[in-house]
Order: C-alpha cells, then sequence, then structure tokens
C-alpha cells in the first residue's frame, strides 16, 4: 500500500510556521541590535561619575604637592622666626659689649688720672708760693709754668676739666664739705673756700672738690667762732 502514511508518533510541520518563526527572529535580532546600540550611544553620551586610574593618578600628586608646600611654608615660617630671634639677640650683645667696653675703658681712665691728679695738686701749690726775684729764678719759674701748662693741657685732651667752686651753692653731689664757718659776706651753704680742687671727665665727676662752706652770719655783735668741721652727713657723694 502506497500513499503518503505519516506515523502516529511523529507530528507534521506546517512549513508557513517555520516561515513565522523565522520572521519573528529576525524582528527580536533587529529588536536586540538597537536596544544594544542605544545602551552604547548612552554610554558615551553620559559616562558617569566613574574616572578611570589615568585619571585619578594626577588629582592623587596635585594633592600630595599642596600638603609639601603648606609643609614648607610653615617650616620657613619657623625658621624665619628663629632667625629674627638670633638677630636680636646678636644686636642685643653687640651694644652690651661695646656699653661694657666703654664702662672699662672709662673706669681705667678715671683710676689712672686719679693716680696722677695729686702730682696736678704739688705743681699747682709750689706755682702759688714760688715769687722768684732774680733772673735765675724767673728762668727756673717760667721752665716750670711750661711744664705745669704741658700737664694741664694733656689733661684737657683726655676730657679732664676742673670745676670752679668759689660762691657756687654746695652741692654734694660735686663738693666735699671739710669746714663750716660763719660769713658775714655769703649766705648759708655756700663754698667761700677752695682746699683742694676737683675735676671733672666728660661731664661725670673724676674727683670731689674739698671745700669750706659758709654757716651764713654769726650772731650780731658776737666774735666769729672757730671754723668747725662739716658734719659727717655732708661728705662726699656717691
Amino acid at each position: 500500500m502506497t500513499g503518503d502514511i505519516t506515523p502516529p508518533h511523529e507530528e507534521r510541520i506546517d512549513p508557513r510556521e517555520g516561515a513565522v518563526d523565522a520572521a519573528r527572529v529576525e524582528a527580536l535580532l533587529e529588536t536586540l541590535q538597537a536596544t544594544a546600540d542605544g545602551e552604547a550611544d548612552a554610554t558615551t553620551a553620559d559616562p558617569g561619575p566613574q574616572v578611570t586610574p589615568s585619571e585619578a593618578e594626577p588629582v592623587d600628586r596635585l594633592g600630595q604637592l599642596e600638603a609639601e608646600l603648606a609643609s614648607l611654608r610653615s617650616e620657613n615660617e619657623s625658621l624665619r622666626g628663629q632667625y629674627m630671634r638670633i638677630a636680636a639677640d646678636f644686636d642685643n650683645f653687640r651694644k652690651r659689649q661695646s656699653r661694657d667696653k666703654e664702662d672699662q675703658r672709662l673706669h681705667i681712665t678715671c683710676t689712672t688720672l686719679t693716680e696722677i691728679l695729686p702730682v696736678v695738686d704739688n705743681f699747682d701749690r709750689a706755682r702759688q708760693q714760688l715769687n722768684p726775684q732774680s733772673e735765675e729764678a724767673q728762668t727756673l719759674h717760667r721752665s716750670y709754668q711750661n711744664l705745669y701748662k704741658q700737664l694741664v693741657d694733656v689733661f684737657k685732651q683726655l676730657g679732664v676739666s676742673p670745676m670752679r667752686v668759689e660762691g657756687e651753692p654746695f652741692d654734694p653731689s660735686l663738693h666735699e664739705a671739710v669746714l663750716r664757718e660763719p660769713s658775714e659776706d655769703h649766705p648759708e651753704d655756700v663754698v667761700i673756700e677752695e682746699l683742694q680742687r676737683g675735676y671733672h671727665l666728660d661731664g661725670r665727676v673724676l674727683r670731689h672738690a674739698l671745700v669750706k662752706v659758709s654757716m651764713g652770719p654769726g650772731p650780731a655783735g658776737g666774735s666769729s667762732p672757730a671754723e668747725a668741721p662739716a658734719p659727717p652727713s655732708e661728705g662726699q657723694s656717691d
């Protein structure tokens, strides 16, 4: 028996259904392709907040450099402050050394001149007491006077100047009162006589003057009392 006999266990496939399935598959592929293209375009247009490693490296390097710059600035300010303090300390040290050196020089000068002043006193006393009469004595006196003048000129060059105290008010910072006596010609506490000359050195007291001080007018009609020594409280002032 011939003919188209389909076995019972097999199903017939309609060719039209196969054609419909192929069209569906093609349409589905086109839809998937269009979706994939749309997602690729969206990714390209808006990459989002993601940063690639090559872009993150410069950002980290910039932050590191800024931190190093801030550290160097802080260190520079600290070193600058130390330098300013050291410079100020050195300037103060230099000024102090200059003052100490000047004070030492002045102290040595005062000490030396104080030792020489008694020689000047002796020259001055001899000059006042000598009264040469003969030509030979006058020649010797002139030589002596020239020597005294030379000594006085040296003192002037060193800044030493004598005090002028007679008739001046008594000043403990300049004078040392040795005697006090009544005086009709001078008011109280006025220097009436210089017993030993005082000297200045560049405005400072090199040696106080020993003086006699007036006590003012004595009792009316009374006899002048003897000269009285000055009280200890009126001695030389430091």
